[in-house]
């Protein structure tokens, strides 16, 4: 499955749908996603990853500058998370530093 991410912005939130592989060929189209936002005035970056069926450690490295790029003031989100993609944020110890829920409702709260 191709890789795709895509995103927008609605008040201070942020999102990006990410679906297919995320590895190294594709992770630069992932950053580059995250550089377009960089510098808005956003308070939550959230990543819809329910389509995302695979992340490599290129992708999680992008998570990380994800997190750095924003700044401290801007909580990162992951909605709806597919086994194999959780399961590397676990592994890696990342799902400490990012919000994980099911639903997108539950970040616009």
């Amino acid at each position: 499955m191709a890789f795709t991410a895509i995103s927008e912005i609605n008040d201070d939130i942020a999102k990006i749908t990410l679906s297919g592989e995320l590895d190294a060929s594709t992770a630069p189209i992932f950053k580059e996603e995250v550089e377009s936002i960089a510098g808005q005035d956003i308070s939550k970056l959230v990543l819809l990853t329910e389509d995302l069926e695979y992340m490599s450690s290129a992708g999680l490295r992008v998570l990380i500058f994800s997190k750095q790029k924003m700044g401290a003031d801007v909580q990162l989100y992951v909605v709806s998370p597919q086994e194999m993609v959780l399961d590397t944020l676990e592994k890696t110890g990342f799902h400490h530093s990012v919000t994980i829920v099911d639903e997108y409702a539950a970040v616009a709260r």
